[in-house]
């Protein structure tokens, strides 16, 4: 006799987001989400306490299958922090695109965009100390401490780089989505080349591609 497949913390995960996309609306109460799932609700707090908590996870949930993904090439460790940064942008909003529909959903619950923005907490957390561990790993093989980049500033300034792709991301109707690529492109030129001293010239070029954007 065939017995009932354990629930784990994805596939939970899964039920939720399928049913935000076929109700197209947020469920009332655990009780209800739990009894059309045909799940036990002491299932659902075996991982997540309430729903806020479940949709905070599945932000983190994009990030750690991201780090996954990037970990499965033997070559990323060798990869500059800057290639680092950009594999990881390109790889997250890989996974983004293929939950898009979710994902917009959810960042228009609400009229406040700030509101919208609180599910991404535990993302934010993450992902700062990602960054923070790009620029650690950077400053162990510089030996002048004039030289070595302040992580904290790097790492927040990469999340508010993060959160313009996001928005980007989020209008952009392009084929592929190939103009969140190249902003993807020109915003981590730019940022490191501003730490890293190097010409103006890529910050004006971003500049420009953000006027052109914005004016289209």
């Amino acid at each position: 006799m065939a017995t009932k497949k354990e629930l784990t913390e994805q596939g939970l995960i899964g039920k939720y987001m399928n049913y935000v996309l076929e109700n197209e609306h947020f469920p009332s109460s655990i009780y209800k989400f739990c009894k059309e799932e045909k799940i036990k609700e002491e299932e659902f707090y075996r991982f997540f306490g309430s729903f806020d908590t479940l949709k905070k996870g599945i932000w983190k949930a994009f990030h750690t299958q991201t780090i996954s993904l990037l970990h499965k090439n033997k070559d990323f460790e060798n990869y500059t922090n800057k290639n680092k940064l950009l594999s990881y942008y390109f790889t997250m909003f890989e996974m983004l695109t293929l939950n898009r529909s979710y994902v917009l959903f959810v960042l228009n619950e609400h009229d406040m965009m700030l509101k919208n923005l609180e599910q991404l907490k535990g993302l934010r957390k993450h992902f700062k100390e990602f960054t923070a561990q790009l620029v650690e790993n950077g400053n162990e093989q510089k030996n002048l401490k004039i030289l070595k980049q302040p992580k904290g500033v790097f790492s927040e300034a990469a999340w508010f780089q993060f959160m313009f792709l996001l928005r980007f991301w989020v209008k952009d109707d392009s084929p592929a989505f190939e103009k969140t690529d190249a902003a993807i492109e020109k915003s981590v030129n730019t940022a490191f080349d501003v730490f890293d001293n190097t010409p103006l010239e890529s910050i004006v070029d971003f500049g420009k591609f953000l006027w052109k954007e914005q004016m289209a």
